[in-house]
């Protein structure tokens, strides 16, 4: 399954943060949209950065509560791995993995175009594999 069949299903909305935001204003951003990453973007099409939650706890684990009043762009993942509409789901799983983040933007044409997180990859993984599993199932109980 491709990308662009998550992103179907799920829609292609994706909160940005301006860089110039604090921290405490991101982790807000964060809580209210029930997400875990921020794409930092000035214009909603650039990629700027990402800001993760993780980012936040390292940020305050190591400034205390002046980290919150840090700049975006002080604690979030400049060199961003993006990923494609015709990249697989397998190909999502490995990189997540290998490089141990959740989140990767998707871009089209060098635009912003959505976001995938490793939920919405367990998500349609778990889909597929139910699909199988009834596939098996009636082929053994049917026989056909």
């Amino acid at each position: 399954m491709q990308i662009g069949t998550i992103l179907s299903t799920k829609g292609s909305d994706v909160l940005v943060v301006a860089g110039t935001a604090t921290v405490i204003e991101a982790a807000r951003l964060l809580a209210s949209g029930g997400v875990g990453a921020l794409v930092v973007s000035e214009d909603g099409t650039t990629i700027d950065g990402i800001v993760s939650e993780r980012d936040i706890a390292r940020v305050v684990a190591h400034r205390g509560a002046d980290g919150l009043l840090a700049a975006v762009t002080q604690v979030m993942t400049a060199d961003v791995t993006t990923c494609s509409l015709d990249d697989t789901i397998d190909d999502l799983m490995a990189v997540m993995t290998e490089r141990r983040i959740r989140h990767l933007p998707v871009v089209v044409d060098g635009a912003l175009a959505g976001i995938v997180s490793i939920g919405d990859v367990v998500k349609h993984r778990l889909s597929e594999l139910e699909t199988e599993t009834q596939t098996l199932h009636d082929y053994i109980t049917i026989g056909r």
